[in-house]
């Protein structure tokens, strides 16, 4: 905290947030799996390359933290501003042994659903998985079954994983070779629906995905696009966008399949990227191609503190309010709060069929908006079985 006068000040924040000071706290755990975007530190505490940690200047340079923690940002992260009206911010899955009842975040930076991206250099969504088993047990011991029961059924979790997996994909011709867009595509789902499946049989119902942004627009993949005119790279959106469609489907498949199953989908997250990127100043911004820290084309060059101990050269933009990208893949902590925002209590077409303030909240969950009739959730259901040949969303109600 940096000074006497925050707390008194995060409370009126959250009193306002919820409508009235006397509104209730949120009751309800977070558990976080995913990679860079929702990660706030994991990788600190494994053996990894340089690179793939945000320990280091210039990230956390905006000082909110005092020193660089990990987050692949300026300051705070999207989850940052989700949990900043909770009593105890979600800790990373090491620090997190005596704060369990709040959530825990496993996320680690560079992850994919897929256990051969950046293998052995990161922590990847079967290993967040397991760790989950681990807190779990931690919880029946402290707490007894019937209490961590019902806290974990009771909790939110935020699963926010994949863009790595699309990334090495367009990045090893080998790869390439042996599998279609089409053919790593359906890999991808196939662990998105097996770790889906995972959380609910665990009678845990309440699920936040946020959407694939336009890949192709990330300054990375601006700067390696080979008609090298400054235009966002369309094979990547494409595969972003069809995998969109695809989990979309499958939540919709799962709320009219599972008694009592409730998600927030940012599913105008896509578009709304798209748009702040071409036109930045629209949302207060004056840059939507170039990362304020890299170097290279756009800063696109993935060298923002250095990869290596050797220290890389690289640049810092003067004015970070002015840039969406901190990094050449990772948004400002200003471009995190414009999107937290949107999805605390954002309706559609941005977020629904519920948002994370009725999600989080002791309150009557209604939802934001039908996002589909009965006869359209019957199809919906039946095109992500038809997507998935031998997979049966159909899982013991809770």
């Amino acid at each position: 905290m940096r000074s006497s006068l925050f707390l008194p000040l995060l409370l009126l924040l959250c009193s306002k947030l919820l409508g009235s000071p006397a509104a209730k706290k949120p009751t309800a755990a977070l558990f976080i799996f995913g990679d860079t975007t929702v990660s706030v530190g994991n990788n600190n505490y494994i053996v990894t390359l340089k690179g793939s940690r945000a320990n280091r200047p210039p990230y956390g340079q905006n000082g909110f933290f005092g020193q660089p923690t990990g987050r692949f940002s300026d300051g705070r992260i999207i989850v940052d501003f989700i949990g900043i009206c909770k009593t105890t911010p979600v800790p990373p899955y090491p620090q997190a042994s005596s704060q369990y009842i709040h959530g825990v975040n496993f996320a680690s930076g560079g992850a994919g659903v897929l256990p051969e991206t950046h293998q052995g250099l990161v922590i990847d969504l079967q290993t967040q998985l397991k760790q989950f088993d681990k807190v779990k047990s931690s919880l029946s011991s402290e707490l007894g079954d019937s209490e961590a029961n019902e806290l974990i059924s009771n909790a939110v979790y935020c699963i926010n994983i994949g863009t790595n997996d699309y990334l090495s994909y367009l990045g090893n011709p080998k790869t390439q070779e042996a599998f279609a867009p089409r053919g790593i595509r359906r890999i991808g789902y196939r662990q998105h629906l097996r770790s889906y499946s995972r959380i609910v049989r665990e009678r845990s119902t309440e699920i936040w995905h946020l959407e694939f942004t336009s890949l192709g627009c990330l300054p990375s993949l601006r700067a390696a696009n080979p008609k090298a005119d400054g235009t966002c790279l369309e094979e990547a959106s494409s595969l972003a966008l069809a995998h969109n469609s695809a989990v979309s489907a499958v939540l919709i498949s799962f709320q009219y399949l599972l008694e009592g199953f409730k998600y927030a989908y940012s599913s105008g997250f896509y578009a709304w990227l798209y748009d702040l990127v071409h036109d930045p100043t629209r949302f207060g911004f004056k840059d939507g191609t170039t990362a304020c820290c890299g170097s290279g084309p756009y800063r696109g060059e993935y060298s923002c503190g250095g990869k290596t101990d050797e220290g890389d050269e690289y640049e810092v933009c003067e004015t970070i309010e002015d840039f969406v990208w901190w990094d050449s893949f990772h948004g400002t902590e200003k471009m995190a709060k414009k999107i937290a925002d949107s999805l605390w209590d954002g309706s559609p077409p941005w977020m629904g069929p519920y948002n994370l303030k009725s999600l989080f909240f002791d309150q009557e969950k209604t939802r934001v908006e039908d996002l589909a009739d009965e006869e359209e959730e019957e199809e919906a259901a039946a095109a992500a079985m038809e997507a998935f040949p031998g997979f049966n969303p159909k899982l013991e109600k809770a």
